[in-house]
């Protein structure tokens, strides 16, 4: 048995999604009163990603429990002992990486949420997982939170909040990121200046998408 698949962090998470899937409808039905080159203008725009997100702020918008479980695997893979996450929400992704972190021994998860109101509900899932003293929760604008006081060594990087900071999160990370760091990003391709970097071998990443919604690249040095 794993600290991800026993109590309390299996059927806490357990509960987490079922209570994301029944928010889907709302979250569809708001989606669907914007022209679908509205919806895609937004999830990709630099300028209005504060607003969209304190607009859906009341949603878990989390990673898929597949995906959750890709991060967990990845962070035991490479034995991650610091980790970085861009995007908090209600913090199922955190728990996966939390999970791993406690089951490689200890380490360090920096996560940062722009909703103080989201951040405070990660807060209490991770206290009732009994993972808080691995995580650091970072209230406000990552390119604040995140421009300072980061791991010498950074072992994975997650890139799941406004899709359009994934290149300037990724700058600011990128000199901590050790040879062989994963970097994983949730629907990376609502964001194609960012795809276009890790996929450029000159930037020094190797990078492959892995299934219909990750981007998942390596640090080549």
């Amino acid at each position: 048995m794993s600290t991800l698949t026993s109590a309390p962090v299996a059927p806490l998470l357990e509960r987490l999604f079922t209570q994301a899937d029944a928010q889907r409808p709302r979250l569809d039905a708001l989606m669907a009163d914007l022209p679908a080159p509205e919806q895609l203008r937004l999830l990709r725009s630099r300028d209005d990603w504060q607003t969209v997100y304190g607009q859906l702020k009341d949603f878990a918008l989390p990673v898929s429990r597949e995906t959750g479980r890709l991060l967990y695997q990845l962070a035991r893979a490479c034995g991650a002992r610091h980790i970085v996450e861009f995007g908090t929400s209600f913090g199922l992704s955190t728990l996966h990486l939390a999970a791993a972190l406690r089951d490689n021994g200890g380490g360090r998860l920096i996560t940062t949420e722009f909703e103080p109101a989201k951040a405070e509900r990660a807060r209490a899932h991770l206290q009732a997982a009994g993972l808080d003293d691995l995580v650091e929760i970072r209230v406000g604008d990552a390119l604040q939170t995140l421009a300072a006081d980061l791991p010498e060594r950074v072992d994975l990087l997650l890139l799941d909040g406004a899709k359009a900071l994934y290149p300037d999160v990724l700058a600011l990370v990128a000199t901590r990121l050790r040879p062989g760091a994963l970097i994983v990003a949730d629907n990376a391709d609502h964001s194609p200046t960012y795809l276009a970097r890790v996929r450029d071998a000159a930037q020094g990443y190797l990078s492959v998408p892995f299934g219909d919604e990750v981007e998942l690249s390596l640090k080549l040095n």
